[in-house]
């Protein structure tokens, strides 16, 4: 369970200006392949659809690159009893869990806010030779989205500022099925126990967990899984 160090990686490819990498991410015998940006320095906004958002050109480019939390929640997916559960996954950046549980033939959701996201998503679903992954453009304060209710809800690295906890776990809730499990991986921001006490108004237990193997990463990593479930 390791980035393959021969995974196939050009340097420098240009796509519609931004500099690209190919990288393959080994789960047992499963690869899955993924085009991300090449680094935290890339940034393209002609049209201003991002900073519409409000995504300044600074946070443009966390989106486009695979974090360590995302292989996190990837690995710990990936070993996870998911059945016939409706999954959905918040703020999916390069979607690797996404990519991994659509590989598995799980019923798979990714939503995130940035406008280029989704032409990613498309991109490496196609790459990974495998269906289409239903998407949504979402903030978590609009309440319009289609998404519906789901039986699994997972994400990675979420809680950038103090008000996003309140707005999370309003989202969760809005998207849960009475019995509901909850997956976030937190690289340690200081704001789980937020989180926590939040979900628990709606219903969840909490349960924080310490990764049981992260070899796969370069550097140790200090955060926890936030595990949530409603009977």
């Amino acid at each position: 369970m390791s980035i393959a160090g021969s995974a196939p990686t050009h340097r420098g490819s240009h796509i519609n200006n931004l500099r690209l990498c190919y990288q393959t991410i080994e789960f047992g015998k499963i690869d899955i392949h993924v085009c991300a940006l090449r680094d935290r320095q890339e940034f393209q906004d002609p049209e201003g659809a991002a900073e519409k958002l409000g995504i300044c050109s600074a946070a443009w480019p966390m989106f486009g690159v695979i974090w360590p939390s995302s292989l996190v929640l990837a690995h710990f997916i990936d070993n996870y009893d998911t059945g016939s559960k409706r999954i959905l996954e918040v703020g999916c950046g390069m979607a690797l869990s996404s990519l991994l549980l659509n590989k598995q033939q799980a019923d798979i959701t990714a939503t995130d806010y940035h406008p280029e996201t989704s032409k990613f998503l498309q991109r490496n679903t196609q790459l990974n030779e495998d269906r289409d992954i239903a998407f949504e453009l979402v903030n978590w304060s609009d309440n319009s989205d289609n998404l519906g209710r789901f039986d699994l809800i997972i994400g990675s690295d979420l809680l950038y500022e103090d008000a996003h906890t309140e707005l999370l776990a309003n989202f969760i809730e809005a998207h849960s099925m009475p019995a509901c499990e909850v997956l976030i991986v937190d690289p340690g921001r200081g704001r789980k126990n937020k989180l926590s006490a939040r979900m628990k108004e709606f219903g969840f237990t909490s349960t924080h967990l310490r990764p049981a193997h992260t070899d796969f990463l370069k550097q140790e990593f200090k955060g926890r899984i936030l595990k949530f479930e409603r009977a």
